[in-house]
């Protein structure tokens, strides 16, 4: 039996690789076609089934690329810096992850472990705990938080565990330039401005490397439920900038207050974490 990781060219699914190889996990993927170059860096991965798109395959499809599959990691879902937010291709992961998951308990696998986002949560000035009550505001987060509430209920009655990670604000290796950290760092390092809001808002950080060690933790231990994936440790944004900011000399270059806030941006957003690294 084996494992089985959606998104695994993704930012977070590359990490997830990252430590199932160090524990020595063979493991299965599903992967876009033309992403699919990126594997050849793993040497566990056992066997990599290529789509178009995962979202869009039929359920026949997903239950052929199942048979054997002990657990599943799904951490494939649009999130293109952006745009995903307020895409309508949030509709279509949603649809395909209940197909997913379908054929998950059709196919006998043991262990379902879906990401979840800190977005689900209702906005709040203390730190987020799995007992938050949940408010999503958009259509990412929304999606993700009726994906929560159908897969709980369906896999209820089902010999399938279930475990939903929401993950808070990742940062690290290979992570899309187009985020605020690879942004900064790409600003300072060249001594050009970097235009940044007023840096009040709180946000919780955990390196990538980190959140995926939790996922595959989650999925081979026995538990299931709800997990917040972060570090706990509020820090504001003013605050990490001056700190990348100090590291190439560069504060100068730190423009607060040149970008009008996101009324959409919450001013506090911080997890409880109830699970160690």
């Amino acid at each position: 039996m084996s494992i089985l990781v959606t998104g695994s060219t993704g930012f977070l699914g590359s990490h997830i690789l990252d430590s199932l190889a160090k524990r020595g996990k063979k493991v299965k993927v599903i992967a876009r076609k033309e992403s699919s170059l990126k594997l050849k860096s793993w040497s566990n991965i056992e066997e990599i089934f290529l789509t178009e798109n995962i979202f869009l395959e039929s359920e026949k499809w997903m239950c052929a690329k199942l048979n054997g599959v002990d657990k599943i990691i799904h951490a494939a879902w649009y999130a293109e810096p952006g745009k995903y937010l307020t895409s309508e291709l949030n509709l279509e992961c949603l649809s395909g992850t209940l197909k997913l998951a379908s054929a998950a308990s059709k196919m006998g696998v043991k262990k379902f472990v879906g990401i979840g986002t800190c977005a689900e949560y209702q906005n709040s000035d203390k730190p987020m705990s799995i007992n938050t009550p949940l408010e999503p505001k958009l259509l990412y987060s929304v999606s993700k938080a009726a994906c929560f509430s159908v897969l709980s209920k369906y896999f209820e009655n089902k010999e399938t565990e279930f475990a939903w990670a929401r993950i808070f604000y990742l940062y690290g290796e290979r992570e899309d330039p187009r985020r605020f950290i690879p942004y900064l760092r790409s600003q300072l390092s060249k001594g050009k401005t970097a235009k940044l809001t007023n840096g009040d808002q709180i946000r919780d950080f955990i390196n990538v490397a980190d959140a995926a060690k939790i996922l595959v933790d989650i999925a081979y231990k026995d538990m299931d439920g709800v997990f917040n994936v972060c570090s706990g440790k509020p820090v504001s944004i003013r605050d990490l900038a001056l700190s990348i900011a100090k590291e190439y000399g560069a504060e100068d270059c730190l423009k607060f207050g040149a970008r009008e806030p996101n009324l959409l941006d919450p001013p506090y957003v911080v997890g409880v974490p109830n699970f160690e690294i």
